[in-house]
């Protein structure tokens, strides 16, 4: 016979980088500390479940614990024996198939496709046997919420007592969505978004080991952009591998994700809290030239003013692993300089602005009018720099009028300005306040007035209608109040008069009935021009000419004028009149 033709080997398909370090042992497992010491503890002390649900966020490692949970349960070393152990220094009886997910007593299932009751019909049938070889048999059941309620409910009684050779483990993105009488069955893991700077320092082993030359900042960008999901930043890290040509860089990963350059977010967020908002426009548009997403200019813009926000309540903030050194100077920088009111404002707008942009015909439009309205937010003023404004007459200043000379507007708390000399913004401190001059009153109805100047209404009519007058002197006021007047009266009318007038009031409450109320008088010298005019002879002859008729005053100060109803039956005559206001002249 003659001999077989050694063909050669055939070529290994790739593996992507998110299946070729998969982690196999829990000492592989990163950012799930406190997982794997209460499992390591309970294997110790033999204090195992029965089920277990673990949950969390994609990508994070919910299948992957569940294997090495199934593994961890039925290791076996090659000369048999052994226990069930997290420790699994080389690999056992049953690993490899267990990590292939090929064992025939460890059983993965996906819940979207098994949720009937008719397939947890065929599980709790299948437990009842004893596993073929393993110490145990394993159900791995992926996304367990998406099984239906009576599916759940056909699971209960075996969930709760199985047989001593089943373990269960389930895996859930929804946990709220899974029914309390399951999870109360179960042991409950949480596992966690891994830290950025954990993920990136695991990225860089993984390029070591693959011979991939990447800089820090572009593994700072990619563990951003999977945001905790270990999974995602394999995928991403694969892909830059790809898009960069084995060599990787910052600039490649940011065209890969459509990311702006950190810096220049800097600089559109510095523009915008200067309220330069053709620069801050201009910004936008070269980044936008440049490949960059509105939405995710948008998005780094706000991530910037939360780390900047981090970095003023806690310095020790800067130090986030996962910045870059330009972003952890600039922004220590800025939040020493900037107040919580202007950051948290951005916030708020950039929150709302965000989504608009993502759903808009026109993303470049639309962040185009989100960065117009936190540019024209910016030197709006403060709401106690409003009240200050209006307390003192000013009222709100129309935006870029040129002010009054008797009443210049009060100047930003602090202005942003930069210079081609200067790389970062400073800040130009507040200049003082012009002091009041010093007004002196000599009526209470001057006391009125000045509230009515003040654009005060409320007090003006509460000092109209409430107040009697006892006592006036110069600094002092003595009066009356009528029921049902504004709480707090008295003090908030001494506290505005020294403010409007540069001096101290006093203003007390005095036990005399004093002076009718200006409203009071007001209504009185009324009723005497009323009863004036009904005396005169020709109003009194319109009256009775026109039966039914009124008086009633149609001009500010004028003359009282007589206004005819619809005359009486007999009066046929003089139907032409309907309606027509006489005054005293007239007749």
């Amino acid at each position: 016979m003659e001999d077989a033709i050694e063909q050669p080997p055939a070529s290994q398909p790739y593996r992507v980088l998110a299946r070729k370090y998969r982690p196999q042992t829990f000492d592989d497992l990163i950012g799930q500390d406190a997982m794997v010491r209460t499992l390591s503890n309970a294997f110790e002390t033999g204090r195992i479940h029965q089920a277990y649900m673990l949950t969390g966020v994609r990508g994070v490692g919910k299948t992957t614990t569940a294997r090495i949970l199934a593994r961890g349960l039925n290791y076996e070393p090659a000369e048999g024996g052994g226990k069930p152990t997290i420790h699994m220094p080389v690999l056992g009886r049953h690993c490899q198939a267990i990590i292939d997910s090929r064992h025939i007593d460890v059983m993965e299932l996906d819940a979207a496709s098994h949720n009937g009751v008719e397939n947890i019909r065929e599980i709790t049938d299948g437990v009842r046997y004893a596993p073929v070889s393993a110490r145990f048999k394993v159900l791995i059941m992926d996304e367990v919420h998406m099984v239906t309620t009576n599916a759940f409910n056909a699971l209960l009684k075996t969930l709760e007592e199985p047989p001593p050779h089943v373990k269960f483990v389930f895996a859930t993105t929804e946990i709220r969505k899974v029914p309390i009488t399951i999870l109360s069955r179960c042991q409950r893991f949480d596992l966690r978004r891994v830290d950025s700077g954990l993920l990136a320092r695991h990225l860089a082993a993984i390029c070591e080991k693959e011979g991939v030359a990447i800089d820090a900042e572009a593994l700072a960008m990619i563990a951003r952009a999977a945001e905790g999901s270990v999974r995602d930043s394999l995928s991403l890290l694969d892909q830059a591998i790809a898009h960069g040509g084995g060599s990787i860089d910052a600039e490649s990963v940011r065209a890969m994700l459509g990311l702006a350059d950190r810096s220049r977010v800097i600089d559109l967020f510095e523009a915008v809290m200067r309220g330069d908002a053709a620069a801050a426009l201009d910004e936008l548009r070269d980044q936008y030239d440049q490949g960059a997403d509105p939405a995710v200019v948008l998005s780094e813009l706000a991530e910037f003013t939360h780390f900047v926000t981090r970095v003023k309540i806690s310095p020790a903030a800067a130090k986030d692993a996962s910045a870059t050194e330009i972003e952890r100077t600039r922004a220590s920088d800025l939040a020493q300089k900037l107040s919580m009111r202007a950051l948290t404002r951005q916030w708020q707008m950039l929150l709302k602005g965000i989504p608009e942009t993502q759903t808009a015909a026109r993303p470049l439009a639309a962040a185009d009018m989100v960065l117009a309205r936190l540019c024209y937010a910016a030197d709006l003023p403060s709401p106690d720099e409003l009240i200050r404004q209006l307390s003192d007459g000013r009222g709100v200043p129309a935006r870029n009028a040129a002010p009054a000379p008797s009443a210049p507007p009060a100047a930003p708390r602090a202005q942003l300005i930069t210079s081609s000399s200067q790389p970062r913004p400073a800040f130009q401190a507040e200049p003082a306040a012009p002091a009041v001059p010093v007004r002196a009153l000599a009526s209470f109805p001057e006391i009125v007035g000045l509230a009515m100047e003040k654009r005060d209404l409320p007090l003006k009519l509460a000092l109209e209608r409430f107040v009697r007058l006892v006592a006036f002197a110069d600094g002092r006021l003595d009066v009356a109040l009528e029921p049902g007047s504004p709480q707090g009266l008295v003090n908030d009318l001494s506290r505005k008069l020294s403010d409007w007038t540069s001096r101290r009031w006093l203003v007390v409450i005095s036990s005399e009935k004093g002076a009718p109320t200006l409203r009071e008088q007001a209504e009185a010298r009324q009723a005497a021009v009323l009863t004036g005019v009904r005396a005169d002879p020709l109003v009194r002859a319109a009256m009775e000419r026109f039966p039914g008729a009124e008086i009633v005053d149609v001009r500010d100060n004028g003359p009282v004028a007589v206004q005819a109803l619809p005359p009486a039956p007999d009066d046929e005559a003089d139907d032409a009149d309907d309606g027509h206001i006489y005054s005293a002249d007239d007749l």
